[in-house]
């Protein structure tokens, strides 16, 4: 039986796959898997619990009890966890470093791995994350790497945070970009690295218009 239709776009942080996947989903009518945001929500969760983020014992404990649930609002995406929305609170620069470090221990992605597989369903899905198209849905139809140089996603993601109202120091930001590439190129379990049969698109010189444009071109060619 044919699976659903998937649409796995990986990268690392920065390069612009959240606005990519909001659109392609807006595109093709697909649900919306923000797999990033389940490691920011167990690393918020395990933070509000007291939990140490190399506690790989008590962080599976967390991820299996963890109520999560994604909700589609005319501005955007909002996550919650139980009944609270926290989609600001694990968008901020210190919780998505300890959700890359929630990440990298093998046995809490081995607990959430199976929760994001259950997102995949009629009539499709676009995944946005670092391993979607290598280890989450591997038979993914279409995979996509999208990357850019750290210098271009440090500059993106200061713009971001001044645009919000908060300080943002370009040299900090490009530091703990750098850091969280490193630890993700190199963990142990599913490394950030681009599938075998990906398309590669680096955004560092283009608009999000014309990433945009190149991937559904890419896409339909797949359908």
């Amino acid at each position: 039986m044919e699976k659903a239709f998937v649409i796995a776009v990986d990268g690392p942080g920065g390069a612009g796959k959240g606005e990519l996947t909001k659109r392609l989903a807006k595109e093709f009518g697909f649900a919306l898997l923000d797999s990033g945001a389940i490691y920011r929500v167990l690393a918020y969760a395990a933070r509000q619990a007291g939990l140490a983020m190399f506690d790989e014992d008590s962080l599976v404990q967390e991820a299996n009890v963890l109520s999560l649930s994604f909700k589609v609002e005319d501005d955007g995406v909002h996550v919650l966890l139980g009944k609270e929305d926290v989609t600001k609170a694990i968008r901020t620069e210190e919780n998505g470093i300890n959700a890359s470090k929630v990440a990298a221990h093998p046995l809490v992605r081995t607990a959430l791995l199976e929760r994001q597989r259950a997102f995949r369903q009629e009539p499709g899905l676009v995944a946005d994350g670092r391993d979607m198209g290598t280890v989450v849905f591997p038979d993914a139809q279409v995979k996509i790497f999208l990357d850019a140089s750290p210098e271009v996603r440090a500059t993106r993601r200061q713009k971001q945070l001044e645009a919000a109202g908060k300080e943002a120091d370009y040299e900090q930001i490009l530091k703990e970009i750098t850091e969280r590439d490193e630890r993700d190129r190199n963990r142990p379990v599913a490394p950030l690295k681009p599938a075998e049969d990906a398309l590669l698109l680096d955004s560092t010189n283009m608009s999000i218009e014309e990433v945009f444009a190149t991937a559904c071109q890419y896409i339909r060619s797949k359908m």
